[in-house]
């Protein structure tokens, strides 16, 4: 097959920059390591960890030990301090190592040729002097100089803000950069999308050098919109912060004015100050939300906004392509049929009419095809295109059709025309009996479940060629029937989104009768269809009562993607949408959760979206779905845990109060507790199993907050009745005159149990407790044990009882810690189910 008409002009750049060349480019430019592009450094990391409230506490508390002399308590203290900012050190890195790498994998990528191979790289790899490959639907890496240009049509309405995008033509390679605008220009700009065409270009500027990157320079001020989830956490911080100013100021001054101990005072303040700060929120969120995206990307989906995350389990409308997303994408030609004669795929070599047809497609398809259909119309046709190639007319909204003009060796010009039937039959204005044979040979054919292509050839006389593909005078040939399986995994995940509440849309562009046929062999309730045409009449308030009770879409422009997505919502629903082209774009843009192919979609559709799959495969959406009900139902256990585990705590820093007691927790204990707490509900709970029910509910409210009224009435209770337990122990201390250090140790250890016990709850909604035990989750039991171990230690080994200020713990006393949380187990577990209802909300 002969070079395309791009490669042949850009044949003295085919060997581009060398790749040691590339790479001491990108060592002169400061790239020894590449950026990680909004990342923090480690130095960064630890001054937001030295902000925490927290770590301040602890740090106050160990200088007032020191000022009083007890060094061992001051030590215990700042080593508690140091091992929490490690601890948080070491995980933020590994969260901001882990978007880095999601980062890289979701930014657009450029096709380069280096040392005479294409390559693809990250877009910010390129370097001044690769030679670039820009194809149709690519967002372009760097500013360059074109120098081949096949039909390229670039949009910089980006720089312009010209909404009509500019052709470009070839250059010369040593052309200086100029201000973009103008028509018939070589130069190409980063940022702007090659919405047809292809090109060869040498870069000339790369990041903060390009026009682009000036502008990104006055960007960085701009702070974007933080997450719902960011704002809600932050809201609850601030309230709980705000209750622990107060509740410890109050402490301080009462404790200091009765009993005249003012460094008594501000320990015990600062004790309840800890207790009450929920400081474990915005630890959660941060790990949900990179351990989230992990998780997704292990089954090859790329989250681009840590929204989407938030968000996947309170869709309630997904709208799916057809092709390569439902389909396998595999497009094999299984029927030609004209007017006199049919042939099918496996009946032998073609006969000449359908040789003709083919030939005539495979001419008006690009010279190097990657689009599933024409590789298909390529396997059949002959290997060689002779003659050269003179224009290209593209599909256009009001033309589903494209044409190709050709000159042959003897200066013969023809054109060759395909696209939708209706669209070719029109061009071709045909007779009578051709115009009776043309939709019932396409409804028979479509009915088998083809997708089906029309197509005509023309001679083109001396002189200009016109403007417009109705300028051609056309010869109907005949129509290619192109089949593409269902994916096997269709039907089942089809079924599973129903099960879930979701219901699912096919959005087409091909005939409608194919449409209804694959929709019906999906699962999808094909009775009901909706054209382009029609829904180009509807009014909005029309369709919106439409598109309630349709299913499948059929021959639809992907700007009217848009206006469904746009009827969707204010009909209500939270719409997932996918898309892999340029006119996808503002749909994947407009819509809750935007699903981007990541195989076949173009880069600007990538970058509009929040996912992208790295398989364009509809089971792979669904699997999504579930892993983002999966995280955000695991978030809310761990936010119930936090709230209610917090009240016990402040509860045992303020009891003794009333009954004229020295304090049962001082920092180092609510420092041990902490180093608990934090691991579990940011870790252990982020990796606990799904709900065997997860895909049974229907989503939940897209303004539902992460502690709903349930979900915090619950979390109330849970402490509430964990503080009971709580005084129930101390009031059995109480009435057997236990000494102090001894009452502490029975406190602290029924503490940690009913810690334990409030864990165990809150691992699952839906299950029993039986079954909830059941479930795996290897780290919240080595942590379980971890903790067993020191408390052991603490209560047996003499130093640490001396830290701790522990006594002797006897059997009996260890029966009433055990006997109280395993009631308080009983007592929730019974509440519970008149709650599993509303706190899937």
């Amino acid at each position: 097959m002969p070079q395309s008409e791009t490669e042949t002009a850009g044949a003295s750049w085919r060997s581009g920059l060398p790749q040691a060349d590339a790479q001491a480019r990108l060592r002169a430019e400061g790239f020894n390591e590449l950026p990680a592009g909004d990342g923090r450094g480690i130095l960064r990391i630890v001054a937001d960890v030295l902000r925490e409230p927290m770590f301040s506490l602890l740090l106050a508390a160990g200088a007032i030990y020191l000022v009083l002399g007890d060094l061992g308590e001051a030590i215990v203290l700042l080593a508690f301090a140091t091992l929490s900012v490690l601890i948080t050190v070491v995980q933020e890195t590994r969260s901001e190592r882990v978007l880095a790498a999601l980062r890289d994998q979701a930014s657009p990528r450029a096709l380069v040729i280096r040392d005479g191979e294409r390559r693809r790289i990250p877009g910010r790899e390129v370097v001044r002097g690769d030679t670039i490959v820009v194809l149709e639907g690519d967002r372009i890496p760097a500013d360059a100089v074109a120098v081949s240009a096949s039909s390229l049509v670039v949009d910089e309405s980006l720089l312009t803000g010209e909404s009509v995008p500019v052709s470009k033509r070839a250059g010369d390679g040593d052309d200086a950069m100029a201000r973009p605008g103008g028509e018939n220009t070589p130069y190409l700009y980063s940022g702007t999308l090659a919405v047809h065409g292809e090109s060869i270009a040498v870069v000339r500027a790369t990041g903060p050098g390009s026009e682009l990157g000036r502008i990104g320079q006055s960007l960085k001020a701009i702070s974007p919109e933080p997450p719902r989830l960011q704002v809600e956490t932050r809201r609850l911080v601030r309230i709980f912060a705000a209750v622990g100013a107060v509740a410890t100021v109050a402490v301080v001054l009462l404790i200091g004015l009765t009993q005249d101990d003012w460094l008594k005072a501000i320990l015990g303040g600062i004790a309840l100050g800890m207790s009450l700060l929920p400081e474990e929120f915005p630890l959660v969120l941060t790990a949900f939300m990179v351990m989230g995206a992990w998780r997704l990307s292990r089954v090859r989906v790329l989250t681009r906004r840590a929204s989407a995350i938030e968000m996947l389990g309170a869709a309630t409308v997904l709208c799916s392509d057809k092709t390569g997303t439902l389909t396998q994408n595999r497009m094999t030609l299984a029927e030609v049929r004209t007017p006199a004669t049919t042939w099918r795929t496996g009946q032998g070599e073609p006969d000449p009419e359908a040789t003709i047809l083919i030939g005539t497609a495979r001419r008006a398809s690009s010279p190097e095809p990657s689009d599933p259909m024409e590789k298909a119309i390529a396997a059949q046709a002959s290997p060689t295109i002779e003659g050269e190639l003179l224009r290209r007319y593209g599909l256009q909204p009001a033309l589903l059709a494209m044409s190709h003009v050709w000159q042959d060796a003897a200066g013969v010009r023809r054109v060759a025309t395909k696209g939708a039937p209706e669209a070719v039959g029109a061009l071709c204005r045909l007779d009578p009996a051709d115009q009776a044979w043309l939709p019932r040979a396409v409804d028979e054919m479509a009915g088998e479940g083809m997708r089906v292509l029309g197509v005509a050839r023309g001679r083109v006389p001396d002189g200009p060629l016109p403007d417009e593909q109705m300028g051609f005078d056309l010869e109907f040939l005949g129509l290619l029937g192109f089949a593409d399986p269902l994916r096997e995994n269709v039907p089942a995940a089809i079924d599973e989104c129903h099960s879930a509440g979701i219901r699912v849309v096919m959005i087409t562009g091909d005939y409608p009768a194919t449409a209804q046929v694959i929709a019906a062999r999906a699962g999808l309730d094909a009775g009901q269809t909706l054209d382009g045409p029609s829904l180009e009449r509807l009014d909005d308030v029309s369709l919106r009562e439409s598109i309630r009770t349709t299913s499948v879409f059929a021959r639809i422009m992907p700007e009217q993607k848009l206006r469904l997505v746009q009827a969707l919502k204010a009909d209500g629903e939270v719409v997932a949408m996918t898309g892999d082209g340029v006119n996808d774009a503002p749909a994947l843009r407009a819509a809750h959760i935007g699903i981007a192919m990541g195989g076949r979609g173009t880069d600007v559709a990538r970058e509009a979206s929040a996912i992208v799959l790295l398989d364009d495969d509809f089971g792979s959406i669904v699997r999504t779905i579930r892993l983002g009900r999966r995280i955000y139902d695991n978030l809310r256990k761990a936010s119930a845990y936090i709230v209610a585990v917090h009240i016990p705590i402040a509860g045992l820093a303020l009891l003794p109060l009333l009954f004229g007691l020295p304090f049962m927790l001082s920092p180092v204990h609510i420092a041990f507790l902490e180093m608990v707490i934090d691991p579990v509900c940011s870790i252990a709970f982020e990796a606990e199993t799904e709900e065997r029910d997860l895909m049974q509910r229907p989503p939940r409210a897209a303004d539902s907050r992460l502690l709903s009224g349930p979900t915090m009435v619950f979390s109330l209770l849970q402490g509430a009745l964990a503080l009971v337990a709580l005084a129930i122990v101390l009031f059995v201390g109480i009435s057997r005159d236990m000494p102090t250090d001894e009452l502490r140790a029975l406190m602290f250890t029924s503490l940690v149990l009913i810690n334990v016990g409030l864990i165990v709850v809150n691992r699952s909604f839906s299950s029993s407790l039986s079954v909830a035990l059941r479930r795996p989750n290897a780290f919240l039991w080595f942590l379980l044990s971890v903790v067993a171990a020191v408390l052991t230690l603490a209560l047996t080994w003499p130093p640490a009882m001396d830290l701790f200020q522990f006594g002797p713990l006897h059997a009996d006393d260890l029966g009433v810690s055990l006997i109280v949380t395993v009631g308080l187990i009983v007592c929730l577990e019974a509440v519970k189910p008149w709650w599993r209802h509303s706190l899937h909300r």
